[in-house]
């Protein structure tokens, strides 16, 4: 399992990130989450990679074969590289749209990023891949976890917004970024299988 991020926790990812708490703040979140991953399974093999996604350095970053990949990082230049690679036949990958300001869990849906809507992070994307060649009409390949679902801002006496997506701005559900992990993870599960491998359901 390779992790690739160069952010660190913050308070307001306490209530979203199962590796954040009082005592890992501050800390890189790629370090935090080994950690948690290894007091859950201590056999699995986590490699922490500290840096952003850029043209210039993937698929460089990682350090062996890479099976599946889930995108769910919030930056339309990443996820372009992303999923341009996986579209080149990089690997079966799962790109995850933005979870901020939407609060229905029950809302999130899987589908190909032509018939994404109400996500301007993959409407972005979208974009960009058809620009850099990717079909101008019908499916484009690149299979996509978001919400149809129309951004609410929060009440101004809860909170003052910067008018941005982020946990200063709108903020985020717990119970629709939960629901956006694990739909990228089924989803996923459900490709590996379907291409032969052995996904073990535990």
């Amino acid at each position: 399992l390779t992790l690739i991020d160069l952010d660190h926790i913050a308070e307001s990812n306490i209530n979203r990130q199962v590796q954040a708490d009082d005592r890992t703040l501050g800390m890189a979140k790629v370090l935090a989450l080994r950690e948690r991953i290894s007091a859950i399974h201590p056999d699995c093999i986590v490699t922490p990679v500290e840096a952003f996604v850029e043209a210039v350095n993937w698929p460089l970053l990682l350090l062996g074969p890479v099976g599946a990949l889930i995108d769910a990082c919030d930056q339309v230049r990443a996820k372009l590289v992303l999923a341009s690679w996986a579209l080149a036949g990089g690997a079966p990958a799962v790109c995850v749209g933005a979870a901020g300001g939407k609060r229905l869990a029950q809302r999130v849906e899987v589908a190909d990023l032509s018939m994404v809507s109400h996500d301007p992070l993959l409407a972005a994307l979208r974009q960009r891949l058809r620009k850099a060649g990717a079909a101008r009409q019908g499916p484009i390949g690149l299979r996509c976890v978001f919400s149809r679902e129309s951004v609410a801002a929060p009440d101004a006496q809860d909170c003052s917004t910067d008018g941005s997506l982020n946990c200063a701005g709108y903020g985020s559900s717990v119970a629709v970024t939960a629901t956006f992990g694990f739909v990228a993870a089924g989803e996923l599960m459900q490709r590996l299988a379907a291409s032969g491998w052995s996904v073990a359901a535990r």
